[in-house]
């Protein structure tokens, strides 16, 4: 059994992603911690823990300042971030850092059990021991390779899907197809097929607007939730 530690300093969020933790089989929750000092106090108090589910923004400090601390005192546990942060300042430390897997809130149970998965199949891979050759090196990195989230729209790139969807996330608001295209700078007919799709699996809400004219105009808000 997989003995994790789920950091988040929203208790809420904690107990849904140690919920989420849960039902992945072969994972176990072993605490839960809301600020950087329970966080390392609950380290030393549970000695078995293997995998700490860390946020970033934390009361009394940063997951990346824990993460730190933790090699300081001598803590091997294996790190995925599950956080909002998602500037490629924080990411890089996160890499340089050794966190193993990086998930940008929100995220979806699929997103989730996707990273534990992978984290499993690597644990199981460095279980064999021994030596490695080439083949063998590339399967043990391959082994952190999540597959892409399962509810990801089909039809469109990934890369795509992505792009239209993190610009949903950001605008704090609904947006048309129209402007989707304008601030993503993909096709208008290319954001309205990857919006239909994002709507069918229940992560996007439309609504009706009016456009400049007057005239009816759907809108997209993103309704997804950690």
């Amino acid at each position: 059994m997989i003995e994790v530690l789920v950091v988040d300093d929203d208790a809420r969020v904690a107990r849904v992603n140690a919920a989420y933790v849960g039902k992945v089989p072969g994972f176990h929750v072993a605490g839960q911690a809301h600020s950087a000092e329970q966080a390392l106090r609950l380290l030393e108090a549970l000695p078995g823990v293997d995998l700490v589910l860390m946020d970033h923004y934390l009361p009394d400090g940063t997951g990346l300042s824990v993460v730190r601390e933790m090699r300081r005192l001598g803590h091997r546990t294996d790190v995925i971030m599950v956080t909002a942060a998602r500037d490629v300042a924080t990411v890089h430390a996160a890499m340089r850092h050794g966190a193993l897997q990086y998930l940008v809130k929100p995220f979806t149970f699929a997103g989730l059990r996707a990273r534990l998965e992978a984290y499993a199949r690597l644990r199981r891979t460095l279980d064999g021991g021994g030596e490695a050759g080439q083949a063998e090196v590339d399967r043990i990195f391959g082994a952190l390779s999540a597959p892409p989230d399962r509810d990801l729209p089909r039809g469109p790139s990934p890369a795509t899907a992505e792009l239209v969807r993190s610009c949903l996330m950001r605008a704090g608001g609904a947006l048309s197809a129209r402007e989707v295209a304008e601030r993503t700078g993909v096709s208008r007919q290319t954001a309205q097929r990857c919006l239909k799709l994002l709507e069918r699996t229940g992560r996007v809400r439309l609504t009706v607007g009016y456009g400049g004219a007057g005239r009816p105009e759907h809108r997209y808000v993103w309704a997804a939730r950690a």
